[in-house]
């Protein structure tokens, strides 16, 4: 939906970026966008969420008491125990940026994983379907085992044995 309004608006009212294809940065542009916009929302609601009940906890406190530069607080401190809702959150929402590929690949007239399996559907070449939804059945199990290996490195209480 975003895709359409952003091509009318940018491209054809302001001329600002080309409507479709490849190979430069303007080229990018409106597709991350129309891609990432509904994500970035919920990440940024979060974020805040996470950050302000961080930031209103004993240690937060005692660290301003003890004259801790504001910066290092929020930076090493509350920003470091606020990750992991992010995180979790992020990675659940690559699956949906995956879907959401697949109209912009199309909209935008980028090559894509998205594309091919459209493409495959219709050509009724179910084993490049089947392949191509393995490959992205990886790629998200993969990130979440990532994830996993990142939640160790963010916070140091969690460890695996």
């Amino acid at each position: 939906m975003f895709s359409l309004l952003f091509i009318r608006l940018f491209s054809i009212e302001l001329s600002w970026f080309p409507t479709n294809g490849y190979g430069t940065f303007s080229h990018l542009v409106m597709p991350a966008v129309a891609l990432g916009w509904y994500s970035a929302a919920g990440i940024m609601r979060l974020t805040r969420s996470s950050m302000s009940e961080v930031l209103d906890t004993e240690y937060i406190k005692f660290a301003r008491i003890k004259g801790v530069p504001e910066r290092t607080i929020v930076f090493r401190h509350a920003l470091r125990n606020a990750l992991l809702p992010m995180i979790t959150f992020t990675a659940l929402q690559f699956g949906i940026l995956m879907g959401g590929a697949v109209s912009v690949e199309f909209i935008f007239s980028w090559p894509g994983i998205g594309r091919l399996i459209l493409d495959s559907i219709s050509n009724l070449d179910y084993t490049v379907v089947q392949a191509a939804v393995t490959v992205g059945a990886l790629i998200f199990t993969l990130l979440n085992l990532a994830v996993d290996v990142l939640y160790a490195y963010v916070d140091p209480r969690i460890r695996y044995a």
